[in-house]
């Protein structure tokens, strides 16, 4: 029996908002498709720190299983800062659409996001693997 994804309110770690505010600050004029989502997220989100961030979240590093929710189809990516992005790798920026729509998800957790050709898109993250601070 698997358990109905649900609508989650973002967590994200303290020690990484600064730098998400100024990576968002930074691509406001020139790519406002991506900024903006990144300043709602920001807003909206439960800020935790130190023992208080749920170790079920995905937070920058963090190697995740994902369900498209409109194909079904399971995607294995890591989230992280936009000069480590790969996307062959499966290394996917937080400066992307799905990038910041994973942003501090929980297992289980699922979000509709806009991708930047104007598709809505839904997803569910199925399963964390090894966070990496370094990433």
């Amino acid at each position: 029996m698997s358990r109905s994804p649900h609508r989650a309110r973002a967590v994200i770690d303290a020690n990484h908002v600064g730098r998400l505010e100024s990576l968002a600050d930074a691509a406001s004029a020139r790519l406002p498709d991506v900024a903006e989502p990144l300043f709602a997220k920001l807003a909206t989100a439960r800020i935790a720190s130190g023992r208080q961030m749920p170790a079920d979240v995905v937070t920058m590093g963090t190697a995740l299983t994902y369900r498209d929710d409109i194909s079904g189809r399971e995607q294995d990516v890591i989230l992280v800062w936009p000069e480590l992005a790969d996307i062959g790798q499966g290394a996917i920026s937080v400066l992307t659409p799905i990038g910041t729509a994973l942003l501090g998800l929980p297992v289980g957790g699922s979000v509709n996001w806009m991708t930047r050709t104007g598709h809505k898109r839904a997803l569910t993250v199925l399963r964390l693997g090894i966070v990496s601070e370094a990433a």
